[in-house]
């Protein structure tokens, strides 16, 4: 653990509303306010890391939580750029999502996802998930350019 923590810039590629509600809510609920941006499917996302259209002041991110099932350009795609571009490779990004699938377990840590993290269906399960993953980031783990 360190002792001076601050707080994180978080990307969140989501689509579904309820899994962004339980999300910005177990945020709310830690002790260090990080900021949390919101984009709705994979182009988007895109959009967003490379600063285009309507993203072009958007703050980079410390964390990515991205979905694999998103409109547009799925979680693997969107992945793949990342870790695929020296500029964003070393951003974390945990994959936060409703598959157990083993093949979508084992593509997304051949394309460097940092973690993997099934979606649990229970509400405070879900939000005990997200919690982790926040403090697991912000108090334990050291992120480049901290």
């Amino acid at each position: 653990m360190t002792d001076s923590v601050q707080p994180i810039s978080v990307l969140l590629v989501e689509d579904d509303a309820g899994d962004e509600l339980m999300t910005r809510e177990a945020f709310e609920d830690n002790k260090i306010r990080n900021d949390l941006f919101v984009v709705r499917d994979g182009e988007e996302a895109l959009d967003y890391l490379y600063r285009r259209g309507a993203h072009i002041d958007a703050v980079r991110p410390d964390l990515i939580l991205l979905d694999l099932n998103l409109p547009k350009y799925d979680g693997r795609q969107v992945l793949e750029r990342i870790k695929g571009d020296p500029e964003l490779a070393a951003i974390p990004v945990v994959i936060l999502t409703t598959s157990s699938a083993e093949e979508d377990i084992v593509r997304s840590y051949k394309l460097h996802a940092n973690a993997y993290v099934t979606k649990p269906v229970d509400l405070t399960q879900f939000i005990r998930a997200v919690r982790q993953i926040d403090d697991f980031f912000v108090s334990v783990v050291r992120l480049p350019g901290r």
